[in-house]
């Protein structure tokens, strides 16, 4: 922020990438280490909410931003001319506030629906942290049409996104492709691989942990 050469719209949006991993982070590792270290494995029924909570909501916004940087990485690379006025100051401000408001429907619904749902017998959570599938596992009613609204919130803002990620990097690897000089693909290239690696490790474990059959 204090640096005036790091005021591009990229490092716009890796502050605030930046500040999404620290709230991740926070909702879930002070929790684990104390499970961990000296073996609190309690938590209470409002606590295990806040978490549930905070967790949909980084989760879903960080979808949404890194898809929000994918498509700053598309503009600069296939329409650079253009750069300048579609991701001006005002551009940028608006998409990553819509990236940080996305997260607030996904977790009010999803959290507010689940914790409204009787639970009975064991209120063991097997897991590391109040996640939606081994809370699901606790409640003692039919929660078919709150998977079906959980798999739709899924496609909107995990599966729409990726989508969104890919297409941008098709297009991008396909102008990178055709630019003349080996200099200038080099440069293109260092520009997306660190967005392409957080994009592979966030994606990937995602998919390991939620696709996977059971």
């Amino acid at each position: 922020t204090a640096d005036s050469a790091l005021q591009s719209p990229m490092y716009f949006f890796l502050r605030n990438l930046s500040f999404l991993e620290i709230g991740f982070n926070l909702v879930i590792v002070p929790k684990m280490l104390g499970t961990l270290i000296i073996q609190d494995t309690t938590i209470s029924f409002l606590g295990c909410a806040i978490q549930m909570y905070f967790f949909f909501f980084f989760g879903a916004a960080e979808c949404c931003l890194l898809a929000t940087m994918a498509y700053d990485r598309y503009v600069a690379i296939c329409d650079p001319l253009r750069y300048p006025i579609m991701m001006g100051r005002r551009a940028c401000g608006q998409l990553a506030a819509a990236s940080w408001f996305s997260g607030f429907p996904v977790a009010t619904v999803q959290t507010t629906w689940i914790f409204s749902f009787p639970f009975c017998g064991p209120n063991r959570v097997n897991h590391f942290f109040c996640d939606s599938p081994p809370v699901i596992a606790l409640v003692c009613a039919d929660t078919s049409l709150f998977e079906l609204e959980a798999l739709t919130a899924t496609v909107l803002f995990i599966l729409f996104p990726f989508l969104l990620i890919l297409g941008s990097y098709v297009r991008i690897l396909s102008t990178i492709f055709r630019m003349p000089s080996a200099e200038g693909k080099r440069k293109a290239f260092s520009t997306c691989s660190s967005h392409l690696l957080v994009v592979s490790l966030f994606y990937s474990t995602a998919i390991l942990t939620y696709f996977r059959p059971r």
